[in-house]
């Protein structure tokens, strides 16, 4: 079979769910949207389960297929609904759903419901996405808060720059956050990953985590809590061709990579079909046999080629690791001009293996 695949070690799923509890005393929505952000969303649920307060998906769909291999624990809708439709599916299996249009809140006071809600109403505190009006935002809580339809309001809002704690954005969506709430009663939920490791004064009661649960940094510089993360996947594959080129020869399409010396080039299976950066440039780190070489030449849909030229011990059927245990998703993000976040949720065709006992040595 084709060597390219991803290891999922469960146990390091585990550790960073652990991590984000121990900075705070409160309660977490693992956040497990786009099939777990790539990782498998029904093995990844079932291995937070035993402890997990709560999880978050982007739509009922996710939501339903968590409820059909037995998940209990609540599970929030982080986009609501799409249509009104969905509300007495919502209700069935006992979803919590996020509100943050009027024609949201106009289709919940319309519907005849068996149960009440649990709804997170979202404020726009600066982000300007989705979420109310720091001026709305009182009046419609007052409205839902009146209404049979409603179990329970908690207040949600998202940071758009917690990862650039300089900027002082944060800073300013918090200050507008409880200035709009003032004397609103209930839970607050304003934290997702980087607001987690680096804003604990805007812990509240419930946190968001989502890269930071995969092991991925959403920071580009060293942080103290970040550097606590244990990578989730390891992506590999294996060296299935060499070549050895003189100086002055192209490899790849477009020529892009023109050796400078006598080059010793390794061809591994994997490409841009299986979700690696087609944009990677030349130099994008890899790890071969655990040692650290490079791409050279521009990624292929099934293959790309590295540079074996400073490691003779390595050739033909040596392991690659494209990213994980020792390469940070994040380090080979940032050479390829995009985000943790994208590589994990753009791997595609590769298939994942489950683990909790996952060694760091290459394999």
């Amino acid at each position: 079979m084709r060597p390219a695949h991803a290891v999922i070690d469960l146990d390091a799923l585990r550790h960073n769910y652990r991590l984000a509890k121990s900075l705070s005393g409160s309660r977490a929505l693992a956040v497990i949207k786009a099939n777990a952000y790539g990782h498998g969303a029904l093995e990844c649920a079932q291995a937070l389960a035993p402890e997990a307060d709560a999880f978050a998906v982007a739509c009922i769909e996710e939501a339903l297929q968590l409820r059909a291999v037995g998940i209990t624990q609540p599970i929030l809708l982080l986009e609501g609904w799409f249509e009104a439709s969905e509300l007495p599916l919502i209700v069935e299996h006992q979803l919590w759903a996020v509100v943050h249009e009027q024609w949201q809140v106009e289709d919940l006071l319309a519907a005849t419901l068996t149960e009440p809600l649990h709804i997170w109403l979202k404020l726009d505190s600066g982000m300007h996405r989705v979420g109310f009006a720091p001026q709305q935002y009182p009046l419609v809580w007052r409205q839902l808060q009146a209404s049979s339809q409603v179990a329970s309001l908690t207040k949600i809002s998202h940071f758009s720059r917690a990862d650039e704690p300089e900027t002082g954005r944060t800073e300013e969506q918090i200050t507008t956050f409880h200035n709009a709430t003032s004397g609103l009663q209930g839970p607050v939920s304003l934290c997702n990953s980087s607001g987690i490791l680096a804003w604990p004064q805007a812990h509240n009661d419930w946190l968001r985590p989502g890269i930071m649960l995969y092991g991925a940094t959403p920071f580009d510089f060293p942080q103290t809590h970040a550097d606590k993360l244990q990578p989730v996947m390891q992506l590999q594959s294996k060296v299935i061709a060499t070549r050895e080129l003189p100086t002055g020869e192209p490899i790849g399409y477009g020529s892009r990579f023109i050796t400078r010396r006598p080059t010793r080039v390794g061809v591994v299976a994997i490409g841009y079909a299986d979700g690696y950066p087609r944009q990677a440039p030349d130099g994008t780190p890899v790890l071969i046999d655990g040692q650290r070489s490079q791409l050279i030449g521009r990624v292929s849909m099934d293959m790309l080629t590295v540079d074996l030229t400073d490691l003779p011990h390595s050739g033909l059927g040596s392991a690659v690791r494209l990213w994980g245990a020792g390469l940070n998703a994040s380090e080979v993000a940032a050479h390829a001009g995009t985000i943790a976040y994208q590589l994990f949720c753009n791997l595609n065709r590769v298939p994942r293996r489950f683990t909790s006992s996952f060694s760091a040595s290459a394999t």
